[in-house]
């Protein structure tokens, strides 16, 4: 599909008397250019960047002592033990993979679709899903115990004829995550090169060198445009069989245990629809603010919120079911150490976590039922908020309450969190924001391209023309 034909089913797509436009009036090619480049090449630097810069460097300092000590005294910095030997570092793991899924959701399915309003925001939720992919990544790696010796997972010539145990699932998560990383940011990068060169054009000196440079000699010819969008669609198809299969591999890591609370084959839709869920609730609290501190709400409309609020809450009553579902399938299984899991759940030492998951997974985001709610953007990033942080308790509770009580009561024991854990995990935030920040000061975070596309077709007052 040519670039005309797709600004052709874009406007048939869109309705005239829509109140939520995917681009308000008033805008043109050199208008939403300059907007969007300026924030990278003239415009001043926001105090709001500042901010956020100085806590994710301040942050990040604290994961590289925390790091640092780590490497050097082992794993027992942590509050692991026997029996509950997956702690914080699993459930960080799991908790940023998960966010990194509605970037590539957004790139690449809803471009399949043809869902015209991801253009504004496909931009950086890709950046989102590039950064939340190496914070997780890092985790299991430093959960090993002996992280220079990572190698022994990958299938290389050795003298010892030692091979990973390819029907372990831990070993399929490293190239599960590693071609998910690949597939992330090529789809990232090609979609950025017309707006590189975008850049290269309006700039000089040190600036012109580099733009120009990653802009891959980008001149806006008939064939370049023929070529990169066959390119993305290409990528597009790859991505999206990759938004399933990550998480579903992920999930394996927990379903192939003989151990109540994980054995499950619903495990696999489980964890996809709360990677979205999760997902889509950082798309929001990363957008709302740039928002508002960039004046984007010409770009960034209430229908972006709109339809990403709704996406969070399909996702949410998805997982709600799960939540229903489970201790369903343990009284009906009459497994009484399933059955058994399901009590220590709801009211054993950690059944705190139990109850606030449930608050904030299950009935705090029922509010999204509300337009006002949807297209309010300070009640969304809000429920965003308390969606997050239900996300990551989820999986705290999904491994510690499977594992701190143990078939035989003389194993048991119940984890408490060390500092150190505590530093690993809102270091990793802090490497997140630091990534983050840099992406927006130096790199274009809506592709103006993509938005270009829809402007022959919008009024003034915010309709569009079929």
């Amino acid at each position: 599909m040519t670039v005309e034909e797709r600004q052709r089913h874009t406007a048939r797509e869109l309705d005239p008397d829509n109140p939520l436009p995917v681009i308000t009036g008033g805008n043109t090619f050199e208008t939403v250019s300059e907007q969007i480049s300026s924030i990278v090449l003239t415009r001043k630097v926001p105090l709001f960047w500042w901010c956020m810069f100085g806590i994710g460097v301040m942050l990040l300092g604290v994961f590289g002592i925390a790091v640092s000590y780590l490497l050097g005294k082992g794993v027992g910095i942590w509050g692991v033990n026997v029996p509950v030997a997956w702690g914080f570092a699993i459930t960080n793991f799991v908790w940023w993979i998960g966010i990194g899924h509605a970037g590539t959701l957004i790139s690449a399915i809803l471009l399949l679709l043809n869902q015209a309003w991801r253009n504004s925001i496909n931009r950086f939720a890709e950046a989102m899903t590039l950064f939340a992919v190496a914070c997780a990544g890092m985790f299991p790696l430093f959960h090993l115990g002996r992280p220079w010796l990572f190698y022994w997972l990958l299938p290389y010539p050795n003298n010892m004829t030692v091979q990973p145990q390819f029907r372990s699932p831990l070993v399929w998560d490293v190239f599960a995550v590693s071609t998910y990383a690949l597939v992330s940011l090529l789809f990232w990068y090609l979609g950025m090169i017309p707006d590189l060169a975008t850049l290269r054009d309006r700039s000089t000196g040190l600036k012109y060198a580099v733009y120009g440079m990653l802009s891959l000699g980008w001149r806006g010819s008939s064939n370049h445009w023929k070529w990169h969008q066959t390119a993305c669609l290409l990528l597009a198809g790859l991505a999206t069989p990759l938004v399933l299969s990550v998480h579903t591999v992920v999930s394996f890591d927990f379903t192939i245990a003989i151990l109540p609370g994980w054995h499950s084959t619903i495990f696999p839709p489980y964890f996809v629809a709360g990677a979205i869920y999760s997902g889509f609730a950082m798309v929001l609290v990363l957008c709302i603010p740039l928002r508002a501190v960039y004046g984007l709400k010409n770009l960034i409309t209430e229908r972006h919120l709109n339809n990403c609020a709704k996406l969070m809450l399909a996702t949410g009553l998805m997982l709600a079911y799960t939540y229903c579902i489970e201790p369903m399938n343990a009284w009906y299984s009459g497994d009484q150490y399933e059955i058994a899991l399901v009590r220590n759940r709801a009211f054993g030492p950690q059944s705190w976590s139990y109850w606030v998951v449930i608050l904030c997974n299950v009935l705090i985001p029922q509010a999204l039922w509300f337009y006002k709610v949807r297209v309010n953007p300070k009640r969304l990033f809000a429920v965003s908020i308390v969606i997050l942080y239900g996300m990551w308790l989820e999986r705290f509770m999904i491994i510690i309450t499977s594992l701190d009580r143990d078939y035989v009561p003389s194993s048991w024991s119940n984890f408490i969190a060390t500092f150190w854990d505590n530093a690993t995990l809102y270091g990793s935030v802090g490497l997140f924001i630091t990534l983050f920040m840099l992406f927006v000061r130096f790199l274009p975070m809506i592709s103006m391209t993509e938005v270009r596309e829809l402007l022959p077709y919008s009024k003034p007052g915010g309709g569009t023309e079929k």
